[in-house]
């Protein structure tokens, strides 16, 4: 092999070997962009990097999400886990009902199904008296009181996709979720009805301190694709 050959081989080499690092990089911003779940998987996920430590006493989550799946198959929306608990879970369970876990057992409530078309979705809660609440396309559903007193714990890590059964691992495929995410925002304290009703039609409210859709970092892992916004 000529010495011409050999630094060709070498260059080449170090630009696949930065390709990869760049494509398993944490990326930032989703910003008019779409993330899309196409099949079911139990490998394909989106970890988030919150702002700040989601050490929490009360909170507003909102997300638009659309999923052709079956009313009857349980659906991942949201999971947030530390080592040891599933801190922060958001579900479409078995018959229909959206559900929310924090620590153990969960609260439970009837709302509109998801469809193909997106859905705009929040969710609140805080400490001091459990109230917890769902708001789908800016109308609130009936307050359930859910673990008053209880707060969310940090040094977790969040996934959109998947339910890890333990700290990043034990993902199913029957619990992934397949279809579209955008435009989901996270505060450390609860929206008020109006500042809800201005996110879900589109116009200006405070950036999310926790996750913020426009300056968002996150991680793709299997296939997972970011689509621009239409």
């Amino acid at each position: 092999m000529s010495v011409n050959t050999m630094r060709f081989a070498v260059v080449l080499l170090g630009v696949c070997v930065w390709s990869l690092k760049l494509s398993s990089a944490a990326r930032v911003s989703l910003a008019d962009k779409v993330l899309v779940f196409p099949y079911e998987t139990d490998f394909s996920f989106v970890v988030l990097t919150p702002q700040k430590e989601m050490s929490l006493t009360a909170f507003t989550l909102c997300m638009r999400v659309a999923t052709e799946l079956p009313e009857e198959r349980q659906i991942i929306l949201f999971a947030y886990r530390t080592a040891d608990y599933d801190e922060l879970n958001v579900w479409r369970e078995k018959d229909g009902r959206i559900s929310f876990y924090m620590s153990g057992d969960g609260t439970f409530f009837y709302l509109p199904p998801l469809t193909t078309f997106r859905t705009s979705l929040c969710l609140t809660w805080e400490s001091r008296t459990g109230l917890t609440a769902f708001w789908v396309e800016g109308k609130r559903s009936t307050y359930h009181v859910y673990k008053p007193g209880h707060s969310i714990q940090p040094k977790g890590t969040v996934l959109l996709g998947q339910d890890p059964d333990k700290h990043l691992g034990g993902l199913e495929a029957i619990q992934s979720f397949v279809g579209e995410v955008t435009d989901l925002n996270m505060w450390d304290w609860v929206l008020s009805r109006s500042l809800i009703q201005a996110w879900h039609y589109g116009n200006r409210v405070p950036k999310g301190n926790i996750f913020d859709w426009a300056t968002l970092e996150y991680e793709l892992n299997g296939n997972v694709m970011v689509v621009e916004e239409e």
